[in-house]
């Protein structure tokens, strides 16, 4: 709750320059409408009599007052060009994003995790294209990185090291050293359990008790299995007891201490039994059931976890288990030696990249628990600030601890995430670690998962110096605050000079590491500054030590400072101001519950769907939607523009060229679908070059295609169409007669003009397309025809009787003359030809990454059959149609998506698309069967 923060409300970047260019839409509005306003006040006089400005006139015409009939032009002006403003583009947006979210990312087969039948959610559809556009990610390490299943690995007890196994970052450095390393074979007898990896003849099964100091041993184990809120399920036996933990630490941690013979079976409000073996004799089992008076709890303040607890013999112990740097702070002075030897031992585990905890105990006194309990009982009844008031009342008892020893557990990286984040950063993504764990495990963790390589100059900042040391030995807050803030201020600029000179001359790369002690003076207003200088410069960086606070902090420094796009992703609670800081928040659906999924904007099983996610789905989310901007920008400019060219010959009198249903329709029929099907199914790569090219995603990253010189050629590109459109129709149709002998009309005129335009601006979607399926076609040739029908029936209703008596058999007229076909034929050809020649000059001399990937690839034809594909049934449950996905669909071969999960009705629509074969009836074997054989005819 301390580290909690307001749920923000996210909106894209895209959609904040959509609103700069909407600002900019409006301010040519006004514009246009100025100038025809003016041009209507000098325009307007009485020495053109045929128009009749005498004595009755309007006011909006009346010559004696040209200011008032400037006004008025304006408002009509305003009425007859708001078609510029386009106010569905916000709604067709909404609907493609909504689709991009439930058809395609939630029904991605390369994003479903078997193993938890998990698949990946898309919480909100506002950031889809942010999702390619992503600069920084921001990851949390356990259960993101790692696989977040925890097991006692190695232990450190009275200043002896126990533990025979090599973890695989150990396998990792070797490698990397190209040194080999000397397995160990485990003995026969070795006991493998979840949550228990552990392996040495010295200490198992009972054999602790020959070691040189016994008592040391039964308070490590004691420690282990009194100091935790764990719950035990099931029968009370050794074999078939179920721990219920909240963390996968704590269960890992008494389940170890079951299998050194101090088994935790029951437990009651106030009290833990214990089934201890081999304590006082060999072989020899008793029940003991320990008192526990009171609980400290953990948190990411305290960093440590207490219980108070009373032997049967009346003996008061304080366990307490917590980080090496918390638990070192309130040692005794006593056993020197131990805390030298277990500080030894934490940097090896921590090396080996194991998560550490220390354990120390002290003996308490009645008068001194009496004492102490009444003050924590009156903290605990607190109404006011009892969290802050419970932990100055552990401060008083969590002191002068001894020193028992020191745990190690491994929690192996999951799978993928070193190429999932070799990928990321060759797309020109720059990942941070915001851990808790020690130094030496964070940069172990680096290595192992391709975030540091040796190429990479470190750049250290620690605040485990002999300075800062000699300080905290001292005690005195304020000597300590003041020796920090100076070694922060003396390393911050010594980073940035070095990494100034070896990025800019030398050209190497860098990785910042820096704990949290230091992180948090560096954050202070006085360095901040420097800090983003220096973490915008390294390729890596490292944040360990940090607490959940300083997570969102470091997010928010880059979010805010920088104005970069950033992602942060977690798996924990801990983890969830981190996600709510940065533009786009990831949940991870692991084993800490699903409050990081409920606080994120999406949601996935694993680290390594990120590449699937971002470069596939966020790239090509952005690329579709700044398509569809633009070219709504460019319909709605191209088909306004005519009207305002007309106002100039009208005397800016506020005529209109088109017919209000014209007007009305333009964007909601005869121009809607064919952008709608642009913003889903348009697919410049597929997906596995886009994951094999990942040097794509660079152009969202720089935000090629929504630059606001992409903007102008598209307006260029209206202004030259609309004055096509406008002076081709009327200059050439001044001397145009129909059948009848009467020469075109204003009605005629306009109705060709818009069947030009209609035609033209639907053809230029299919140009501005890199993969056209049917859907396009039959959105665009539908759009087309749609205008035809409309403009039939509406003219063919009409009777010169009524209102609309202006297109009264229009179509009919002009269909009747070799005038129109020709007009048909040659202003779409004459309009799009600029558009032609600027898009094969471009493609030529200036192409996108993008299109030299295509000419790279065009040769190559998709060898796999469609059949070998997911196909949705209902004849088969949820399990059978994952397993037949999981063993059918090919993973990396593909250039496609799958889509899987049951949605009825709309899976033959949208997997045709990705190139799925879904058939309309699920169960019909026999179409299935002739399809494969034809397919097979047909490559043989």
């Amino acid at each position: 709750m301390m580290n909690s923060m307001s749920v923000p409300s996210k909106r894209s970047t895209l959609e904040r320059k959509l609103d700069k260019l909407i600002l900019t839409l409006f301010g040519g509005l006004f514009f246009m409408c100025l100038i025809g306003a003016i041009g209507s006040g000098v325009f307007i006089n009485r020495k053109y009599y045929y128009l009749g400005l005498f004595e009755d006139v309007e006011q909006q015409f009346n010559p004696s007052n040209r200011f008032v009939v400037s006004i008025l032009t304006m408002f009509t002006l305003i009425t007859l060009y708001s078609t510029i403003i386009p106010i569905s583009l916000y709604v067709s947006i909404e609907m493609i994003k909504f689709i991009q979210c439930a058809q395609f990312i939630n029904k991605d087969l390369r994003m479903y995790h078997a193993e938890t039948n998990t698949p990946a959610l898309a919480r909100t559809s506002n950031l889809n294209e942010e999702l390619g556009q992503v600069e920084y990610i921001f990851s949390d390490k356990t259960g993101t990185l790692t696989r977040n299943l925890m097991e006692f690995f190695k232990c450190s007890i009275g200043g002896v090291s126990y533990g025979v196994g090599i973890t695989e970052i150990e396998r990792g450095q070797a490698q990397r050293e190209g040194r080999a390393l000397n397995e160990i074979q485990k003995s026969d007898t070795v006991v493998y359990e979840k949550g228990f990896n552990f392996d040495d003849d010295r200490i198992m099964r009972g054999a602790w008790r020959n070691e040189r100091d016994p008592e040391i041993f039964k308070e490590f184990f004691r420690c282990l299995a009194l100091c935790h809120t764990v719950l035990p399920e099931g029968d009370e036996s050794p074999e078939k007891i179920v721990y219920q933990a909240a963390s996968p630490d704590e269960a890992a941690l008494v389940t170890a201490a079951k299998h050194f013979g101090f088994f935790f079976y029951r437990r009651t409000p106030t009290t833990v039994q214990l089934r201890e073996s081999h304590v006082e004799k060999m072989g020899n089992i008793q029940d003991v059931s320990y008192e526990i008076l009171n609980v400290l709890e953990f948190n990411s303040t305290r960093k440590r976890q207490s219980v108070v607890c009373r032997y049967p013999n009346g003996r008061l112990v304080l366990y307490c288990k917590g980080a090496d740097n918390v638990i070192y702070e309130r040692l005794a002075g006593t056993n020197q030696d131990i805390k030298r030897l277990t500080r030894e031992h934490l940097e090896q585990f921590g090396s080996s990249g194991l998560r550490t905890l220390c354990l120390a105990y002290r003996d308490l006194t009645i008068d001194t628990y009496e004492n102490w309990n009444e003050k924590f009982v009156q903290a605990k009844s607190s109404l006011r600030d009892r969290e802050k008031k419970l932990d100055e009342v552990a401060e008083m008892i969590e002191k002068d601890l001894i020193l028992i020893g020191s745990t190690a557990i491994e929690d192996k990286l999951q799978e993928g995430v070193p190429d999932c984040i070799d990928t990321l950063s060759r797309a020109g993504i720059k990942i941070w670690v915001l851990t808790g764990d020690k130094m030496e495990t964070a940069i172990n963790i680096a290595y192992a998962c391709n975030l540091i390589n040796n190429d990479m100059k470190q750049l250290i900042i620690t605040s485990e110096t002999d300075a800062i040391r000699e300080a905290e030995e001292k005690g005195d807050p304020v000597e300590i605050s003041r020796v920090i803030r100076d070694s922060v201020s003396h390393d911050l600029k010594r980073c940035l000079e070095e990494a100034q000179q070896d990025l800019h001359i030398f050209g190497q790369k860098l990785a910042l590491v820096i704990d949290g002690k230091c992180l948090m003076y560096a954050l202070d207003p006085s360095f901040r500054v420097d800090l983003l200088k220096l973490s915008l410069n390294c390729s890596s960086v490292v944040c360990c030590r940090v607490s959940p606070l300083q997570k969102a902090q470091v997010t928010s420094l880059v979010k805010k400072g920088a104005r970069r796009i950033t992602l942060s992703i977690g798996d924990g609670a801990n983890d969830v101001s981190m996600i709510q800081a940065a533009h786009v928040g990831v949940g991870i659906s692991g084993l800490e519950g699903m409050q990081a999924v409920m606080a994120s904007d999406f949601a996935i099983a694993q680290f390594r769907f990120l590449k699937d996610l971002l470069l596939v789905h966020g790239r090509w989310s952005y690329i579709r939607l700044c398509k569809v901007i633009t070219y709504f920008f460019y319909k709605n400019l191209t088909f306004t523009l005519t009207q305002f060219w007309f106002t100039f010959h009208t005397g800016f009198s506020g005529q209109r060229f088109y017919d209000d249903w014209f007007q009305s329709l333009y964007n909601v029929i005869f121009t809607a679908l064919p952008v709608i099907i642009l913003g889903l199914f348009d697919k410049d790569v597929s997906a596995s070059l886009a994951k094999k090219y990942p040097q794509l995603y660079k152009e969202g990253i720089r935000n090629t295609y929504f630059k606001w010189a992409v903007v102008g050629v598209w307006a260029f590109f209206a202004f030259y169409q609309s004055l096509i459109f406008y002076y081709f129709t009327t200059t050439a149709s001044e001397n145009g007669h129909n059948s009848s002998g009467k020469i075109f009309g204003l009605w005629d005129v306009s109705t060709m003009a818009f069947t030009c335009v209609v035609i033209t601006v639907n053809l230029r979607l299919l140009m501005a397309c890199n993969s056209i399926t049917r859907w396009h076609h039959l959105s665009i040739s539908g759009s087309i025809l749609a205008w035809f029908v409309f403009i039939f029936i509406y003219s063919g209703v009409m009777t010169p009787n009524d209102r609309q008596e202006n297109v009264y058999f229009t179509i009919y007229v002009l269909m009747s003359t070799f005038y129109f076909y020709l007009t048909l034929l040659l202003v779409p050809i004459v309009a799009l030809f600029g558009d032609f020649l600027y898009l094969g000059l471009q493609r030529w001399f200036f192409p996108y990454n993008y299109q030299i990937v295509q000419e790279i690839h065009r040769d190559e034809v998709d060898s796999i059959s469609r059949t070998e594909f997911l196909e949705i049934g209902n004849h088969l449950t949820p399990d059978e149609a994952r397993s037949y996905a999981i063993a059918q669909l090919p993973r990396e071969k593909s250039k496609h998506t799958g889509f899987a999960f049951d949605s009825p009705g709309y899976e033959s629509f949208f997997a045709s698309q990705a190139g799925v074969y879904v058939p309309q009836k699920a169960w019909d074997v026999a179409r299935r069967a002739s399809v494969r054989s034809s397919k097979r005819t047909s490559q043989r």
